[in-house]
């Protein structure tokens, strides 16, 4: 696999290991511009990345990052203005949508509202000519894989939202295609409804073994389903690894702002020992952790700590400086599992702290509190300014 491409050319973070299953899909130095001279609007620009076979691999970001945009290009609805698409090795960039093995579900079903469930599933097979008996036993197939059997001869206007989705999938997966793509299909859905496909889509993508590239701007169906996640930001990939390589060791600012809540506090580097660094927040608190390379005494960075990492402390006797970084109670929302405290440093600076609620109780604080904001140094992450 080639090197996954970031901002001016420069190789981003993948923390994902490179041996296992062969690469399926992979952008190699794709851009895709549109409109030209002055009002060219690059939508990617040299992208490099590379897709494991029957792995689900999910494209974040917000609005205008490009995640849809190189969905097309894979299914073949755009054509790359430079780089190339591969699957399986071969490149497919210049063949058409039906000449690609590959699938894609959209945000709006498209489902025939005048053909019954099995129908719709069949539709695709009958359209590449399989043999009758071979769609029937597919049918069969897909309505037992998306638990439909009981509806297979309801229009799809008598479905609910989730059932719909589910006959979507079926349909896109009939014909057993090496990538199936899926550009944002639970966005219709209610939150509870939601979940719950999330949950059936793992299912159905552990099942077949089809290599999925889903396509979201929703960090929490990114971080429940997927097995790597892409972050997207203005037409480049910042950052490839698995949810729990994204979500504790992000790679800037951009992506620990994106996925999750977090907490940023300016520090100063004191010193540098043993691949450690000792750094100064709010001339109070000292934290010795990991640093990016090339980093010296002296230098400003950004510390980045998640706000369940964040620990509060009571201002009492023989707790004080050098404990945490004195804090006062800014406010409290009370939100069942846990329970959200806001906090204002001396400098005014501002912090979020999420506690775990326990059924045996235990402290909790009120607003005008003088605390001690504090943190393991393991949950603490370093980045350039």
């Amino acid at each position: 696999m080639q090197d996954v491409i970031g901002r001016a050319g420069a190789p981003i973070r993948d923390g994902s290991a490179q041996s296992g299953p062969r690469v399926m899909v992979e952008a190699c130095a794709v851009s895709k511009h549109f409109g030209g001279g002055e009002q060219v609007v690059k939508a990617l620009d040299a992208v490099s990345v590379g897709i494991r076979e029957g792995e689900f691999f999910t494209l974040l970001g917000p609005s205008g990052c490009g995640k849809t945009t190189l969905l097309r290009l894979i299914a073949g609805f755009e054509h790359p203005t430079a780089g190339a698409i591969l699957l399986d090795g071969a490149d497919i960039s210049g063949l058409p949508p039906f000449r690609r093995p590959v699938n894609t579900v959209f945000q709006s079903y498209a489902l025939f509202p005048h053909l019954t469930v099995a129908q719709n599933i069949g539709f695709g097979l009958e359209m590449l000519g399989r043999p009758k008996a071979e769609i029937t036993e597919t049918v069969a197939d897909m309505l037992r894989m998306v638990r439909m059997e009981a509806m297979r001869d309801r229009q799809t206007s008598q479905l609910s939202g989730g059932q719909q989705q589910r006959v979507a999938l079926a349909r896109a997966l009939a014909p057993r295609p090496k990538v199936l793509l899926l550009d944002e299909p639970l966005s219709a859905l209610d939150l509870k409804l939601r979940k719950e496909m999330q949950v059936e889509l793992k299912r159905l993508q552990l099942e077949t073994g089809i290599t999925f590239v889903f396509v979201t701007h929703d960090q929490g169906e990114a971080l429940a389903m997927s097995d790597r996640i892409a972050v997207m930001s203005e037409g480049h990939i910042l950052q490839v690894g698995s949810p729990t390589e994204i979500y504790e060791h992000p790679a800037d600012h951009f992506v620990a702002s994106f996925i999750g809540e977090t907490n940023f506090l300016t520090a100063a580097v004191e010193g540098v020992e043993g691949g450690q660094v000792r750094l100064r927040l709010g001339g109070a608190l000292e934290v010795r952790t990991g640093l990016p390379d090339g980093m010296a005494p002296g230098s400003s960075v950004t510390v980045v700590v998640r706000p369940e990492h964040l620990r509060i402390i009571g201002q009492s006797a023989g707790q004080g400086a050098g404990q945490g970084l004195p804090a006062t109670v800014s406010d409290v929302v009370y939100l069942g599992t846990d329970t959200h405290y806001h906090l204002r440093l001396a400098d005014g600076e501002e912090l979020f702290a999420r506690v775990q609620n326990r059924p045996e109780g235990g402290e909790a604080w009120q607003v005008g509190d003088a605390v001690l904001a504090s943190f393991p140094p393991a949950a603490v992450r370093v980045l350039r300014d």
